[in-house]
């Protein structure tokens, strides 16, 4: 997530701390580079020169200008203006005065409707609401059929009717299920759609006249560019959209559609999508991705994750462990697994300070068969040589090797990271990180 656009933006502002006392000229210069990484980035020009121009105007004060340190008001500056054109505050979901509200999700064909209507229903769950999801799409072949195996999949109900029935009667009857069932929400999955198909938008405007949702959400692809921002404009002129969803935040190197569908449209991101997974959705907090963009890392959403990955009570056992070396493979293998539920390596990364400029070289690529190796290594091990590992030794390895399809290699290099990280833990334990970071670095050898 935009791996280009933050390293160039880190590389401005690192050559500006290099030159001690600043002069126009060289904030000028700073402003021309930073133009052409965001032009590059795909970021619509109407955002640039607005963002350029008020960075400027702060920036040649002579409260900057004189300060002994200009490069970091400078990038204070640009930090702030980047979460003034991100769109300032978090945007959280508007809810009804009386329970069930309503979300409807509309898009185009292929803009990912359907799997996050299914994420966002497990956000509401896991923030303590009862979702019901509703299989509008009655023109799509298996859109019911899809909505209905990711219900099952997260244990949420779902609504639909055959495909004879209309979508209007569909909303309608899904609506007295939901007081039927006490859902505090309704999630209505629509029929795609092109925004330059004025039958289908007023069909889709009908709707959401008939409705009334508490939220009209537009599902946008975010590496459609520029693109993205112009779908969003004609969907709002046409039906009204409360909030927007960006999916496929983590394809896209550039962002530039992040960075100016609210300027442009006026529309907020309320959520962003971050991978494949069910759970790779987050709350679209401004400051934060201002933060990830600039390489200055995001822990509190690092943090947030880690709280809602791990469970509290085994958390507690294996810091207990940690602190004395005490723990085992088996902790090791609980661990990778529950750090896989945060995200990638390197979505984890780039919430790290300083960490994002090592995605391109040393965390890109074969992560996930790295970590199948590891867990598939473990799981040959029997019970004994997972809880003490010093046994296992020549024919050991070999046989270990061979039940999990590596090499004795593989298994050496495992049982070595992780004796290292064993020192490191109690070293770094006794240094006092705060709880949760030892929770979510413990033993998961991944850092």
């Amino acid at each position: 997530m935009f791996e280009a656009l933050t390293e160039k933006l880190s590389s401005v502002l690192r050559n500006l701390s290099n030159k001690g006392r600043l002069s126009e000229k060289d904030i000028d210069e700073a402003l021309r580079q930073i133009r052409l990484a965001f032009l590059e980035a795909d970021v619509n020009f109407k955002v640039v020169k607005s963002f350029l121009a008020r960075v400027r105007e702060q920036a040649l004060t002579a409260k900057v200008l004189e300060s002994l340190a200009p490069a970091q008001q400078i990038m204070k500056i640009v930090n702030e203006e980047l979460i003034a054109i991100l769109g300032g505050e978090p945007s959280h979901l508007k809810t009804a005065d009386r329970p069930p509200s309503t979300a409807m999700l509309v898009g185009l064909q292929g803009s990912g409707k359907t799997t996050t209507a299914a994420k966002l229903a497990l956000y509401l769950r896991h923030s303590g609401q009862h979702p019901l999801l509703v299989a509008a799409d009655t023109r799509r072949p298996a859109a019911a059929d899809q909505l209905v195996i990711l219900g099952k999949q997260l244990d949420i109900p779902v609504y639909c009717e055959d495909s004879e029935v209309a979508p209007l009667t569909v909303c309608r009857r899904a609506l007295r299920r939901a007081t039927e069932i006490a859902a505090t929400w309704v999630l209505i999955d629509t029929q795609g759609r092109l925004h330059i198909d004025e039958t289908m938008m007023r069909e889709l405007a009908q709707l959401k006249a008939e409705i009334q949702p508490s939220e009209t959400l537009l599902v946008v692809d975010a590496m459609t560019g520029q693109d993205a921002v112009n779908v969003a404009e004609e969907f709002n002129r046409n039906i009204g959209l409360s909030g927007l969803i960006l999916t496929k935040m983590d394809g896209d190197a550039r962002g530039g559609a992040a960075l100016s569908i609210e300027f442009v449209t006026g529309v907020q991101v309320k959520f962003i999508g971050t991978g494949e997974k069910t759970n790779a959705i987050e709350l679209f907090h401004p400051d934060r991705l201002a933060s990830r963009i600039l390489g200055m890392g995001d822990m509190l959403t690092l943090i947030e994750k880690a709280e809602k990955a791990f469970d509290e009570q085994h958390a507690r056992e294996l810091e207990r462990k940690m602190r004395t070396s005490g723990s085992d493979l088996e902790d090791l293998l609980w661990q990778l697994r529950q750090v896989e539920k945060m995200g990638t390596l390197t979505q984890l990364a780039e919430m790290l300070p300083g960490f994002s400029k090592l995605v391109p070289s040393a965390l890109d690529g074969g992560e996930g068969n790295r970590m199948r190796k590891m867990e598939a290594i473990i799981l040959s091990m029997t019970p004994e040589e997972r809880h003490n590992p010093t046994i296992i030794n020549g024919s050991r390895r070999r046989r270990i090797a061979q039940g999990s399809g590596t090499t004795t290699r593989d298994v050496n290099q495992l049982l070595n990271q992780f004796h290292q990280i064993q020192k490191l833990t109690k070293t770094v334990a006794k240094g006092g990180l705060p709880k949760n970071l030892m929770r979510m670095l413990g033993q998961s050898g991944r850092f």
